[in-house]
């Protein structure tokens, strides 16, 4: 059973693996993502975070996801094609997953574990749910899709001091 979220591997966009471990004693922000949502958008505020933040340790990661509303559609490249070109993403994106079910990849099991949600609904509601996890690999906080990826800016500071 895992400790913390370095003791996971997932895929890369591309099919690779993808070991959490490379990040040990880094910050990361997991997010499930989705090209044709209407807070796609917040792809832009999370590629700011990872390039103002990233020097000091932030690792933003992105998993793409189709269980809402059918908002993530495309294979592997045309999803990296369409953070390219649309907003310019540079942080690392995993092979798309699910967040929620019996097929839910069981990194999103354990966070949702680690931080429920409100209501005491574990699940994820919506994409761009945002996990916040601190340089011991362990859940600091869970911000809903409606957080905009500029407001966690204080709770990235802090983890990262």
């Amino acid at each position: 059973m895992a400790e913390c979220a370095f003791d996971f591997e997932v895929l890369a966009l591309d099919g690779t693996p993808l070991p959490l471990s490379q990040w040990r004693g880094k910050v990361l922000l997991v997010v499930n993502v989705a090209s044709k949502c209407g807070f796609t958008p917040q792809y832009a505020g999370l590629e700011a975070l990872w390039r103002a933040y990233g020097p000091r340790g932030l690792v933003v990661l992105g998993f793409p996801c189709d269980q809402f509303g059918h908002q993530e559609p495309g294979d592997a490249d045309e999803i990296r094609t369409f953070c390219t070109l649309h907003y310019d993403v540079t942080f690392p994106l995993a092979a798309k997953v699910e967040v929620n079910g019996k097929g839910a990849h069981p990194l999103w099991i354990w966070l949702k574990r680690q931080k429920g949600g409100v209501l005491g609904i574990d699940a994820i509601k919506w994409n761009f749910t945002k996990f916040l996890i601190g340089r011991d690999g362990q859940v600091l906080q869970r911000h809903a899709p409606t957080d905009r990826p500029e407001s966690l800016a204080r709770d990235i500071e802090a983890a990262l001091a």
